[in-house]
């Protein structure tokens, strides 16, 4: 059965222009990039866990460019790392909220890259 989790793939249209925002705009360390299969690879800090992103082939199966949605960040303070992330110029499309559950409360917001591809920012530790 399943053991963990290698890494989260996602297809972008223009991969030079989703690079710039993974370091530039989330501050991902990038560990590789294929130039001849437009593939890039990086770290998610604090985890084993890798993001790699490439432009979706013809025929290609797995989920449009702009339409990944689920997967979710942690950082400590979601309203610091959202307003970080808008003056570096990407986009918040739900801004931080605090959300009550039966199991604690924590922070939650939205983020897009340039494809529209969505990433969750919550400070939940459970």
């Amino acid at each position: 059965m399943i053991t963990g989790l290698h890494a989260v793939t996602i297809h972008v249209q223009d991969i030079q222009r989703s690079r710039a925002f993974y370091q530039d705009v989330l501050g991902l360390n990038e560990l590789n990039f294929d130039e001849k299969l437009s593939r890039a690879v990086f770290a998610i800090p604090g985890t084993s866990t890798l993001l790699t992103m490439h432009i979706q082939a013809p025929g290609e199966g797995g989920r449009d460019p702009g339409t990944v949605t689920g997967v979710i960040f942690r950082h400590p303070d979601p309203g610091a790392a959202c307003e970080e992330i808008k003056r570096r110029g990407g986009t918040v499309t739900v801004e931080p909220k605090l959300i009550e559950s039966p199991f604690g409360q924590f922070v939650r917001a939205v983020i897009a890259d340039p494809d529209g591809n969505e990433f969750v920012i919550s400070n939940r530790t459970d």
